[in-house]
């Protein structure tokens, strides 16, 4: 079984935001597959996908944080700044973190451990509604 299609997502603050959810109903063909992968792709240069806490919110506070530090805003040597001050930090931490992600499917699920989940990193101030290309391959 080959299934594809696009996921919509709201325009969401900074930040990084828990998505698994999102996903999980955007895709109700995954209750069909007894084993597969799903692949994600998102369409967007300024944001970021990843695997990681999905219980405590203070592990996204604190990561969003660190990226913040890391590539702050203003640095002199950005040249790309025609799209605002946010704009080329944004692209650093998308190419740091990814835009892509693959997930085991099993017995209808995404194969996930007991504290992961899928987060969209949102670099952006006002960053606008997000596109996920979602590409599941798998049996039932």
């Amino acid at each position: 079984m080959w299934h594809q299609q696009e996921i919509h997502l709201p325009e969401m603050p900074r930040g990084f935001h828990l998505i698994t959810d999102d996903i999980a109903r955007a895709l109700p063909c995954l209750a069909e597959c007894h084993q597969g992968l799903l692949h994600l792709q998102l369409m967007h240069t300024s944001a970021s996908l990843t695997l990681n806490e999905n219980t405590d919110p203070d592990v996204r506070h604190d990561l969003d944080a660190f990226i913040r530090r890391l590539v702050p805003e203003g640095l002199n040597y950005f040249r790309h700044t025609l799209e605002g001050p946010d704009d080329m930090p944004a692209h650093v931490a998308s190419s740091l973190l990814g835009t892509q992600l693959s997930l085991a499917v099993r017995d209808g699920r995404l194969a996930l451990g007991t504290w992961q989940g899928v987060w969209l990193g949102e670099h952006r101030e006002q960053g606008g509604s997000r596109r996920l290309l979602a590409t599941l391959s798998g049996c039932a």
